[in-house]
């Protein structure tokens, strides 16, 4: 059913400061120009890895679920995993009859493509994002 792991969300309370971590500490080559993401309520910056993503994830907006993370955890900490999907509908569906509650209806994205979230409560206390692969044109 799931496919690769494509990132791990990172929620923080500055950006800026955080990719000035990976970085400079860490020594990431390749992280993204934070860019906002209104629907979702967050501004990213991906962190790109040879074996995956960090997705770094902030406030957008008052109502950004972000704000309510941020205040459980000051400092930040790992919000989410990802994993893709062929299909997010079917995925979504499958999700359901499996007893999952799936918290959204498919949006758009990060990486422009659909995902949805399933609640921690029915995934060992981690949000799972399911994402669906970008579609190759034929």
């Amino acid at each position: 059913m799931i496919g690769s792991m494509n990132h791990v969300g990172i929620a923080v309370p500055d950006i800026e400061t955080a990719i000035a971590f990976y970085r400079d500490v860490l020594g990431a080559v390749d992280i993204t120009e934070p860019r906002d993401l209104p629907p979702q309520g967050v501004t990213y910056a991906f962190v790109n890895l040879p074996s995956g993503q960090v997705e770094l994830i902030t406030p957008f907006g008052e109502d950004s679920p972000i704000n309510k993370f941020l205040e459980r955890n000051p400092k930040g900490g790992q919000h989410h995993v990802c994993f893709e999907v062929e299909d997010i509908h079917e995925a979504s569906l499958l999700m359901a009859e499996r007893g999952m509650r799936v918290l959204n209806e498919p949006r758009i994205g990060a990486h422009g493509t659909l995902v949805v979230f399933l609640h921690p409560g029915d995934a060992g206390g981690v949000l799972i994002e399911l994402m669906e692969s970008h579609k190759e044109a034929h």
